[in-house]
């Protein structure tokens, strides 16, 4: 996939989940694997809003997070953070959305949301009974090394997704279709866990 085949994508995905408002104003930020070795992203460019997004609002970044090109805007801030997602689960796409209902749960579970019996579980490959499902939650850092650092100390291998506390969801898939399947089925778990 090019970058720009990658940034059509990118902002299609974008767009519907900042109808949905999970990204709102310029918040959130979504990638796609274009290569693993050596490790390249394309990630959404920070400072634009995500529900107007074009094929050239990404920028190519390393796997520290870092731009590969020059003049191609500046990255989200968590580029790195997504770069150690993709490195450790093999994931081709990571979602990032700020949810009300990713930051209620995480507060009111900061050791990890456990769900069960229920038949969404599917959707993130699980069973709907007698499996028992672990959302990890991390604290928040605004040093990405940190973060990732927090998240391969929680990461539940059979769970595509992290809560960050205090600022929201994280999922990912081996593809955009798959990440965003994933990213929809978790948070309609965590709406249903705080409102019940």
């Amino acid at each position: 996939m090019t970058p720009d085949e990658a940034g059509a994508v990118l902002a299609a995905e974008a767009a519907r989940f900042a109808g949905f408002g999970w990204m709102r104003g310029t918040s959130g930020n979504l990638s796609l694997v274009l290569s693993r070795d050596p490790l390249r992203l394309a990630v959404t460019a920070s400072g634009r809003d995500k529900s107007e997004l074009t094929g050239a609002d990404v920028v190519v970044v390393d796997a520290t997070g870092a731009a590969v090109e020059a003049g191609a805007g500046r990255p989200s801030a968590e580029a790195a953070f997504h770069a150690r997602v993709a490195a450790r689960t093999g994931a081709g796409a990571v979602v990032h959305v700020h949810t009300v209902a990713s930051v209620a749960a995480a507060a009111r579970h900061p050791d990890g949301i456990a769900l069960e019996g229920l038949e969404m579980l599917k959707g993130i490959g699980r069973r709907a009974d007698g499996d028992v499902v672990r959302v990890p939650v991390i604290a928040n850092s605004q040093d990405m090394v940190e973060l990732g650092d927090r998240f391969d100390a929680a990461w539940e291998p059979a769970t595509p997704a992290v809560v960050i506390a205090g600022h929201g969801l994280y999922a990912w898939g081996v593809d955009a279709m798959q990440a965003r399947h994933h990213t929809e089925i978790v948070q309609w778990l965590l709406e249903l866990l705080v409102t019940t």
